[in-house]
């Protein structure tokens, strides 16, 4: 019975991955117009055979830094049981991102928060694991008690109190298992981006949206911000392709400063756009609320997060009205238990949660966050959508299932990042098959 057992961690492993996105300009936009897709992919090895998966998504160059940072967290992981971190998963989550000394590379972002989303994405999926559950509906029944305990409320508490959030989760209980039939039956509904990268032509763009829209598609987003001109005739070219009643939202990217957003922004309020994403400086929250004060009447929304370094930042930007769309990341944030922090936020000031997805494995992950906000925390979709991006899923032991454009919740226990170990092999940098082709070129 592997639930009786301990799992003590006796190793950790950690891989450098990466794949030729930039090829094919797959991933393009105004900011990273070569992104390789690539990951840190660690294993936990316990005293049980049973293993854990986790990573953190980067785009190519750096990632070996990413690995370095997983590797100086190791020592803090090897040698405790997933019963010892599971009963106190706040106190472990604090003692990866406060230790004395490394906590000054961060402290909660940058490469070592990466790295600290890395490991706990790896603890959540082996905890999932020896439960024999997947991840959401295993966060789904667990007790409202035992959510709370894996957060760190430190410098959040002046907007949510451990006991407000205890009180969001308990209330949520009530309609919660017709929820969980609704996800099994429905799913959660996605949108896609993978029509509109800004490097793809004019020819695969009509291409794409006219698939896309054969699928079932009805939300999708363009990646805007480097040449105005070109950015209205695309997205007027996606507007008439989509028709007046699918969704079109925009993505910046960071590329512009305040008052180049909100006029480039302007412009481009003749296509409807649902929100306007990544408008400036992801740090930016004054200039974020600028953005949005001036778009309001337009009736265009700001969306941000997939850069947002931790809870406090989103604590800002939903205190500042910087934003009108809440984006997490699975791998920017401190892994699952501080995701659960800004969904209880975003809950608290009725900002609805539209995550960040795509690249390698964050589809896989996000999925489970989406659907424990839905059925435990929001029980609301209105204005509420999971990004899809058609990459690398075949390089996934659970890859996410999609039906009708909606995600369909995973089967598999566990937290869904567990790659095929031959794409690993064949991926690994620099020594994998396909990079000594690509660096022979």
């Amino acid at each position: 019975n592997i639930r009786g057992m301990s799992h003590k961690i006796v190793n950790l492993r950690v891989r450098d991955v990466r794949f030729p996105t930039s090829l094919e300009q797959h991933g393009s936009d105004a900011m990273h117009t070569d992104p390789d897709y690539s990951a840190a992919y660690v294993v936990l090895d316990t005293d049980s055979g049973l293993k854990g998966f986790g990573l953190t998504f980067t785009l190519g160059k750096g990632t070996e830094i990413v690995l370095c940072a997983v590797k100086a967290l190791a020592g803090l992981v090897i040698g405790k049981s997933l019963q010892e971190i599971v009963s106190n998963f706040r106190g472990f989550y604090r003692l990866l991102t406060s230790d004395g000394q490394m906590r000054w590379l961060g402290p909660e972002k940058g490469v070592i928060h990466l790295a600290t989303a890395a490991v706990l994405n790896a603890v959540w999926d082996l905890w999932a694991r020896a439960e024999g559950k997947y991840h959401a509906m295993y966060l789904s029944i667990q007790d409202p008690k035992q959510i709370v305990s894996c957060i760190d409320f430190r410098y959040i508490t002046d907007v949510l109190t451990e006991e407000e959030a205890l009180d969001i989760l308990v209330k949520a209980q009530e309609g919660k298992k017709q929820r969980e039939d609704q996800m099994l039956k429905e799913g959660y509904p996605a949108y896609t981006t993978s029509c509109a990268w800004l490097g793809y032509s004019d020819q695969q763009l009509k291409q794409l949206c006219s698939d896309g829209l054969k699928s079932g598609w009805t939300r999708f987003k363009v990646k805007v911000g480097a040449d105005l001109e070109d950015d209205i005739r695309r997205c007027c070219l996606i507007r008439k392709m989509i028709g007046p009643s699918s969704t079109l939202m925009i993505d910046a990217n960071q590329r512009w400063d305040v008052a180049e957003a909100i006029s480039w922004v302007s412009r481009l309020a003749e296509v409807k756009p649902l929100w306007i994403e990544e408008p400036t400086s992801p740090d930016d929250i004054l200039g974020h609320a600028a953005i949005s004060k001036a778009l309001a009447p337009l009736g265009i929304g700001v969306a941000t997060g997939e850069q947002c370094h931790n809870r406090v930042m989103f604590k800002q930007f939903l205190q500042a009205s910087a934003l009108q769309f809440v984006q997490i990341d699975s791998c920017r944030l401190g892994s699952v238990n501080e995701n659960l922090a800004v969904l209880l936020m975003a809950y608290k000031f009725q900002v609805p949660v539209c995550p960040h997805a795509g690249g390698v494995g964050l589809c896989e992950l996000v999925q489970h966050l989406i659907l424990f906000d839905y059925i435990c925390v929001s029980a609301d979709l209105r204005n509420r959508m999971c990004e899809y991006v058609d990459h690398l899923h075949e390089h996934f032991t659970s890859p996410v299932v999609i039906q009708d454009a909606h995600y369909m919740p995973p089967k598999d226990p566990g937290y869904s990042c567990e790659m095929l170990e031959e794409s690993v092999n064949r991926h690994e940098y620099p020594e994998g098959d396909i990079w000594k082709q690509e660096i022979k070129k």
